[in-house]
C-alpha cells in the first residue's frame, strides 16, 4: 500500500487522473482485503514500529495527493459551473 500511495503522488504531479484513479481503486481493494484479515496477525517489535512507519508514510502522501488535487477539482467546478450557467443563458435566451 505504501508504493501505491507514494504512486498516487506521482500521477497527481503529473496531472495523471486516469492512472491516479486507477491507483486509487487499487488501493482500495487492498484495504478491503486488509479489513478482513485484520484481526488474525498481530504485529509486535519491529514490525508493529514498521507498521506504524508505512502508516504515517502513507497519510503524508495522502496529504500531499489532496494538495495536488484540490486546486484541479476547484478548476473542474468552475468549468461545470461556467457550463451550467451558460446552459441556463442558451435555454433563457436562445442560441447566438
Amino acid at each position: 500500500m505504501s508504493e501505491l500511495t507514494s504512486q498516487m503522488v506521482a500521477a497527481a504531479n503529473a496531472s495523471d487522473w486516469e492512472h491516479l484513479q486507477e491507483l486509487e481503486q487499487r488501493m482500495n481493494a487492498h484495504v478491503a482485503v486488509l479489513k478482513v484479515n485484520e484481526g488474525m496477525v498481530r504485529l509486535e517489535g519491529e514490525e508493529r514500529a514498521r507498521k506504524a512507519t508505512l502508516i504515517k508514510q502513507m497519510l503524508d502522501d495522502d496529504r500531499k495527493v489532496r494538495d495536488l488535487i484540490t486546486p484541479w477539482m476547484a478548476q473542474l467546478s468552475r468549468l461545470i459551473n461556467s457550463t451550467g450557467t451558460e446552459r441556463r443563458l442558451v435555454n433563457a435566451y436562445g442560441g447566438v
